[in-house]
Formats: structure tokens, sequence, C-alpha cells
């Protein structure tokens, strides 16, 4: 049995006892009240449930009391017997009274459960209580017991792995000094591989330094001839495409101007027509009335010149100026 099951039955043991307790309080005020009022003057009748109550309060201080030296271990000695018996007596006595008198043996049995099982409970309730303060006390023990039995063996086991640890360190200290004898030992002969490395790298970083050398000098002096070959080939190009460049610009302004004077004659022929007779076709309609706007003749003039209507050649003209074309006044000036 464990600490929580002890505890439980503690809880049981003490809801109980305090459950028959409260219920032989409350059934001898009930029972006793009624006798002690028929023997009482009637001016002190009120002063009757004081008896009953003063006596089961004795039972519950015993009650009480026991259950803490139980638990404690702890014993009150002949007095608390005294005072149990004498109350359980009491409660007995004052209870089955009343029938004893009328010679009612069954209201005697009847009256006489409730404090008998209230004198059996408070006995066998102490005596369960002692019991389970033993069984605790006992199960205390052995935990403790069992406590100090792990620590004792935390303890060893401690004691062990600290020699072991100590152990350990010392075969470590050992090794680590034989390894580090060792790895000078292999440092030394590194180094000296490394020496006779090096020295014969810078030898031959030295002839490859040499061979570099003379290569770079054998490759600068290809690049200079290659660089003023480059420089005679681009110079000679570069003449090549200015004069190309000279050639296509005088190219392109003959060009320009024959252009021009193709479009001037053509358009001094147009307008060295004279008024039309009839609408020509709208295509060199369209030509007259480009040359006209080009010339900075009036609508009108325009339209006397293809025989087309004012209308369309304002439509035209509007057109040309919508789409930014120049047109030159009677003074050459473009407007």
């Amino acid at each position: 049995m464990n600490a929580v099951q002890i505890r439980s039955a503690e809880r049981a043991l003490s809801v109980g006892t305090w459950l028959i307790v409260a219920g032989a309080m409350l059934y001898s005020i009930l029972t006793v009240t009624p006798l002690a009022a028929e023997h009482t003057p009637a001016e002190w009748a009120w002063t009757a449930p004081i008896l009953p109550l003063v006596v089961d309060a004795a039972v519950v201080i015993v009650v009480r009391l026991d259950a803490v030296l139980a638990r404690l271990g702890g014993h009150g000695g002949r007095w608390p017997i005294v005072l149990r018996w004498m109350t359980g007596c009491m409660t007995l006595a004052l209870n089955v009274a009343d029938s004893a008198l009328q010679k009612d043996l069954v209201g005697v049995a009847v009256h006489a459960v409730a404090p008998l099982l209230l004198i059996v409970t408070a006995e066998t309730g102490l005596a369960y209580r002692r019991a389970i303060a033993a069984a605790v006390s006992e199960l205390e023990e052995r935990q403790q017991a069992q406590r100090e039995a792990r620590e004792q063996a935390e303890a060893e086991r401690r004691e062990t792995a600290v020699r072991l640890a100590r152990e350990e360190r010392e075969h470590a200290a050992l090794l680590a000094r034989e390894q580090r004898e060792h790895e000078a030992l292999l440092i030394r002969e590194q180094a000296e591989r490394e020496e006779r490395a090096r020295r014969e790298e810078r030898e031959r970083t030295a002839a490859r330094e040499q061979a570099a050398r003379d290569e770079r000098e054998h490759a600068e002096r290809e690049r200079e001839q290659q660089k003023q070959a480059r420089e005679r080939r681009e110079h000679a190009e570069a003449e090549h495409r200015e004069r190309e460049q000279l050639e296509r610009v005088e190219r392109e302004r003959r060009e320009r101007a024959e252009r021009v004077a193709r479009a001037e004659r053509e358009r001094a022929a147009l307008l060295a027509a004279g008024p039309a007779v009839e609408k020509v076709p709208e295509d060199r309609a369209r030509s007259t009335v480009l040359a006209a706007f080009e010339a900075g003749l009036s609508v009108r003039a325009a339209a006397e010149l293809c025989g087309w209507s004012v209308g369309w050649v304002s439509s035209r003209y509007q057109e040309l100026r919508d789409a930014g074309h120049p047109a030159v006044a009677a003074d050459g000036v473009l407007v």
C-alpha cells in the first residue's frame, strides 16, 4: 500500500466517523431533549437541549483528539479512556432512559443503537487510526531505508565514477604525452621534408621565372610588332573610310540637288500649265495642289490650276498643314 492509498483510507475513516458522530448527536438531541424538558421546571424548559449538546460536545472532543494522537503515534493515558467511556455511557443512558422508565424494551433497544454505534465507532476508529499510524510509520521507515540505500548506492557509484574518471584522466594524460612526443617527431621530419621541398621549389621557381621572363620579352616584341602592323592597318582603313565617307556625302549632295531641281522643274511645269479647262485626274490634281501649296498660292489659284472645286482644294491644303508640310511664300520664305 502506498501513501496515496493510506491517505484515501484515512479520509474514508474520518468521513465515516464524523457522519456517525453527527447522526448520533442529532438523534441524541432529538431523543434526550423531551426527557430533559419533562424533568426541568417549566420556566427552565428552554435549557433542555443544553444537556445533550454538552455530552455530545465531549464526544466530539474525544473523537477529534484521539484522531490527532493516533495520527502522531501518541497516547493520552487513562483519562481520555475514562472520558470516552463516560461520555459514551452518558449518551447511552440518556437515550434509553425514557424508554426504560416506561418499561419499553423495544424502545430501549431502538434508542441504544445510535449510542452503542458511536461508542464502538470511537473505539474502532481509534484502533484503525493507530494501525494506520503504525503502517504509515513503517512505510516511512521503509522509504527512508530505501532512500538511504539509494543514497549509499549513489555515493558508491559517484565514488566509482570519480575513481574511473581519475584513472581515465591519468591514462589519457599518458597517451597524450606519448602522442605529443610522436607528433613532435613527425613535425621535425615534416619540417625537414618541407625545407628540402621549398629549396627544390625555389630552384624550380627561379628556372620558371627566367623562362617566363624570356617568354615575356619574346611576347612583348611580338606584341610591339603586331601593334605597329595594326596601327598601320587601322590608319590605312581610317583613310579609306574617310575617302568613302567623303564620296558618299558628295554623292548624296548631288542626288539631293538633282531631286530638288527635278521637283522644281515639275512644280514649275505644273504651275506654268495655266488654268485647267476641265478637271484633271486626281493624281495630277493632288500634285498640282501640292505644288501650289509649296509655292504659297491661294486656294482659289490652286483650284483654277487643277480644275477641282475650291472646297476640295481647301481640304487638301488643310491636310498638308496638318501633316506639317512646309509652304513657300512668294518671296521664297517657308511658312
